[in-house]
């Protein structure tokens, strides 16, 4: 329920510190393939789709309706928005929020702490932290 990964982060550490252990949810609507990997306070909302070899790290957020297709990597405390779409062998880093009904095409990497809006369209690899928006996403402001 926390949107922003520093946040969820903080929190998990504090709950770490403290024995307590952080459980990761999966609705039973959710489709996950083989050989996935699903980090430790994850949560994967419903109709939610992870297919076969990807990873997902650590308190990350699948929202409701969004695909993790195949060989994904995602890093710690990421969140795929509502009906968001990652197709094979992309890598998001750590702390990056895609929007509500954006794409990311296969084969690209996003850097940590970026956000994508929604309704983004991401066609190139993105390296450098930031806001990023449109058809083709485009660089629109500093994290």
């Amino acid at each position: 329920a926390i949107g922003r990964g520093d946040i969820r982060e903080s929190i998990s550490r504090r709950l770490y510190e403290n024995g307590c252990r952080v459980v990761t949810l999966v609705h039973p609507s959710a489709v996950i393939g083989s050989n996935v990997s699903i980090g430790h306070g994850s949560v994967v909302m419903a109709a939610a789709v992870i297919n076969t070899g990807a990873v997902i790290g650590n308190g990350a957020i699948i929202n409701t309706s969004s695909s993790v297709d195949h060989d994904c990597v995602l890093g710690d405390y990421c969140h795929v928005s509502v009906g968001a779409h990652l197709a094979g062998t992309v890598k998001i880093g750590s702390h990056t929020m895609i929007g509500a009904g954006a794409t990311v095409i296969n084969n690209v990497d996003i850097c940590n702490n970026c956000t994508i809006g929604a309704g983004a369209v991401v066609v190139k690899d993105i390296t450098e932290s930031g806001v990023y928006v449109g058809v083709p996403a485009k660089k629109v402001k500093n994290q």
